[in-house]
């Protein structure tokens, strides 16, 4: 027995699951993922300053008892000015600079050498540049007992 109607109807509904599809590509495409991926927008300077703030693991930091083992241990930077954090390891044991807070920069991802370069060998450097006003402690993730804190401020200039 042939019905017309449900011919048609199950034309209707292929069609509008077809339109619903491509309207979701659509708005995939040119909706979510454009402002899922947006970064924030950061002025050259900031992303690239002129000056860096300079870090060092001093030799024998891995000895427990050793109180000096990132010289500065708090260092200071202005956004625009020295926000780039540069960590030399002038030690002959392999360290890393690793956030207490699990920090991720908007722009430059997680404050932490592991993820990027891993452990930091002798003669090594480590940079990070903070795009954000923030405290940033850290420490090396294989000696614990070596701390220390950025601490990046506003440029009024």
């Amino acid at each position: 027995m042939y019905i017309p109607q449900l011919k048609n109807t199950a034309g209707i509904t292929i069609v509008a699951f077809v339109v619903a599809v491509a309207i979701s590509l659509v708005y995939y495409q040119y909706f979510y993922l454009p402002e899922a991926n947006r970064r924030p927008a950061v002025p050259a300077e900031v992303l690239n300053p002129p000056e860096s703030v300079k870090v060092t693991i001093v030799e024998g930091s891995y000895i427990e008892t050793q109180e000096r083992n990132f010289v500065p241990k708090q260092v200071r930077g202005m956004l625009g000015v020295d926000n780039r954090i540069v960590w030399v390891n002038e030690d002959t044991t392999f360290h890393s600079v690793t956030t207490d807070t699990g920090y991720v920069d908007p722009i430059n991802g997680k404050f932490d050498s592991l993820d990027t370069i891993g452990l930091i060998g002798h003669g090594g450097t480590y940079e990070f540049v903070f795009t954000q006003t923030g405290e940033y402690l850290y420490h090396c993730e294989p000696h614990p007992w070596m701390t220390g804190k950025v601490t990046i401020v506003e440029n009024f200039a």
